[in-house]
């Protein structure tokens, strides 16, 4: 009976071609089978023969247990499965991935687990219930792609596990007092000095950061300076209320101005027993020890199915569909598949065309822009796995190129996406470049393209080949950086010069613009007053004639004064007016108030503004029956009288 020999690290898997422990020859089946077991060999051989039956007979099984398998084979007793179909028995879908977020809003923390397939509306909605805002007016910050929406899904963004978040609201006002919100601003902005020893190196380092950056950005740096991946860093020193690398320095409690800490690298754990079962010679290569692989050869497989180049099913699809019409569909297959291949943690693609990458790294203000890093990915290339796992994977090379580049990816594994690269390299930056990539082999795949736009063309300054080293790939993109960051710092300038008179000229056309507004205003203003006082002068006039019209009917309705014939009782009445004059009428004896009344309103002094009063008693005339006769009214034989004007 031949032996199984099998060799498992993530990524990578050989299976002699014997079947002696599973009896299944395609290599595609045992990697499926492996997986349903969670890699778990012994599980794997256990129910190898449910396995077969049940994807022959395309029957649903449940899915495997949650629980993560132990290190022995001992200590897994059951193995289950997902279903399979005879026709999808290679295709195992991804799971859907659990996320944490970190959410800041003002004072207060929220922390959420979510679902990758669910949207940022449902982040909102789960805010919402929290914090009692509603879902509307929230915007939520932090993202590290560009432009979002409510109906953006999780997984399209390619987040790691752990997020932060915040919140802000503009149109709700602030309700925590401003003391303590001046307190935390206040921190955010003071300066630590952080003394970081390197245990190893016998060095101590002083760093400089401000309280608004968090603690996963200082063990960046840290693994910058060390050369030591954050995931191997042993730290000292941190207070115990630093918990979560993506809290700030202001809130993590550290001592300020100056706090000391200290870090090496964590030790590598013990070397595993050997297995003492009879039939599990498998051989487990740690991450750690991941260069020290077993001789391939010996196991039956050739370097190419070590790398998983060969055509025997170890790679389940290519890195990107052939002929793909739509660019941002092929980028988002690319991605999910790297995601697959080498982990969550790797550079975050830019979902889109070369051409909206250009505009986005290129075409906004001059504090903005970045370097485009075109990452050209060959799957016939036997370094294409060694870089893209043991470079571009690297936490220092994610960081930076994260930081400084908009990063685009393609395939041109397959001839009919390699010619549309090149066409579409020739449209945006010329034939120069088309004519680089071709002359490429592809064993000297994958290639790392660094781009910078300037005034009058796009200029590539730097072709990084995959056969490098992490050191000299953080070398080559801090140099290019140095180059961006001096044309950086002139396009600053001259954008700032331009805007500057730009705001001079927006300050004068404004003040002209107003100094317009006020003479039409003051204009306006005058027209409106001439109006006014040309309506008020008609009001008089009119006034005037209608009371004219009334005196002169009045008068004209007076009976004639009486001549003083013998046997008439005649009165002299004599009136003295507001401005001093008098008026003098003899009227009979027998005529009426009235007509006393009609008499001095056709003078100008009509009833209702006047009244008549005697001298001596003093009586109000008007307030008598307007139908009595003057010598019922005693003002015969004659009378003085008195106008004054009623309040």
């Amino acid at each position: 009976m031949g032996s199984c020999c099998l060799s498992v690290k993530p990524g990578y898997v050989v299976l002699d071609r014997s079947h002696a422990c599973t009896g299944i020859d395609n290599i595609a089946e045992a990697i499926t089978l492996l997986e349903l077991n969670n890699w778990d060999l012994v599980a794997a051989i256990n129910g190898k023969e449910k396995y077969l039956t049940d994807a022959d007979a395309g029957t649903a099984v449940p899915p495997p247990s949650s629980s993560p398998s132990s290190s022995s084979p001992q200590s897994s007793s059951t193995s289950a499965f997902c279903p399979i179909s005879p026709s999808s028995r290679h295709i195992v879908e991804r799971q859907s991935r659990m996320l944490n977020f970190r959410v800041e809003y003002r004072q207060r923390t929220v922390e959420l687990v979510i679902e990758d397939n669910s949207t940022i509306r449902g982040i909102k909605d789960l805010l919402q219930t929290e914090l009692g805002i509603p879902a509307s007016k929230m915007q939520l910050k932090g993202w590290k792609s560009g432009d979002v929406s409510d109906s953006t899904v999780l997984r399209t963004l390619h987040l790691p596990k752990n997020n932060s978040l915040y919140v802000l609201t503009p149109d709700i006002a602030p309700t925590a007092s401003t003391s303590q919100n001046s307190a935390l601003q206040e921190s955010l902005n003071q300066n630590f000095l952080l003394i970081v020893s390197h245990r190893e190196a016998q060095r101590d380092y002083n760093l400089n950061f401000p309280g608004s950056r968090t603690i996963q950005e200082v063990k960046r740096n840290i693994s910058d300076l060390t050369n030591i991946p954050v995931r191997h860093q042993q730290w000292e020193g941190w207070p115990a209320s630093a918990s979560d690398d993506s809290m700030t320095l202001a809130l993590s409690g550290i001592s300020y101005p100056c706090h000391h800490l200290s870090v090496c690298r964590r030790s590598s754990p013990a070397n595993a027993q050997e297995p003492t079962e009879e039939c599990a010679d498998v051989h487990m290569i740690s991450d750690s020890e991941g260069d020290e692989y077993e001789d391939a050869t010996e196991f039956g497989v050739d370097d190419s199915e070590m790398f998983g180049m060969s055509s025997s099913g170890c790679r389940k699809s290519p890195m990107m569909p052939e002929n793909s019409e739509n660019e941002a569909e092929a980028l988002l297959h690319f991605t999910a598949e790297f995601s697959s291949r080498y982990g969550e943690s790797h550079p975050m693609f830019f979902i889109g065309s070369l051409e909206a990458a250009s505009q986005e790294a290129f075409y906004g203000k001059a504090r903005d822009r970045k370097l485009l890093a075109i990452y050209l990915h060959n799957d016939d290339s036997v370094l294409s796995n060694v870089f893209c796992s043991q470079m571009m994977c690297t936490d220092s090379i994610v960081s930076y190129l994260s930081q400084n580049f908009i990063t685009w990816a393609w395939d041109v594994t397959k001839e009919t996406n390699k010619a549309r690269l090149l066409t579409m390299c020739t449209r945006h930056f010329g034939s120069v470049v088309t004519q680089t990539i071709r002359t490429y082999k592809t064993d000297q795949f994958p290639l790392l393209l660094i781009v910078m736009g300037k005034r009058t063309s796009n200029e590539v300054l730097n072709v990084i080949q995959g056969n490098t080293t992490v050191d000299e790939l953080m070398m080559r993109l801090m140099g290019a950086m140095e180059i961006f960051t001096a044309q950086q710092q002139e396009d600053i300038k001259d954008e700032d010069e331009r805007e500057a008179r730009e705001t001079v000229k927006r300050e004068q056309d404004e003040a002209y613009r107003l100094s317009l507004e006020a003479d039409r205003k003051k204009r306006e203003a005058q027209e409106r007053e001439e109006a006014e006082q040309v309506r008020l002068e008609q009001m008089r006039k009119e006034q005037e004639e209608e009371k004219e019209a009334i005196r002169l009917s009045l008068e004209q309705a007076l009976p004639a004064e009486p001549n003083g014939d013998p046997g008439e009782q005649i009165s002299k009445l004599r009136i003295r007016t507001p401005s001093g004059e008098f008026l003098e009428r003899r009227f009979l004896g027998s005529c009426k108030l009235q007509v006393l009344f009609d008499f001095v309103a056709s003078k100008g002094y009509p009833f209702d503004g006047f009244k008549l009063l005697t001298t001596f008693p003093r009586r109000n005339i008007t307030q008598l029956d307007p139908g009595s006769t003057l010598l019922e009214a005693k003002l015969f034989p004659q009378e003085t009288l008195f106008l004054e004007a009623k309040e």
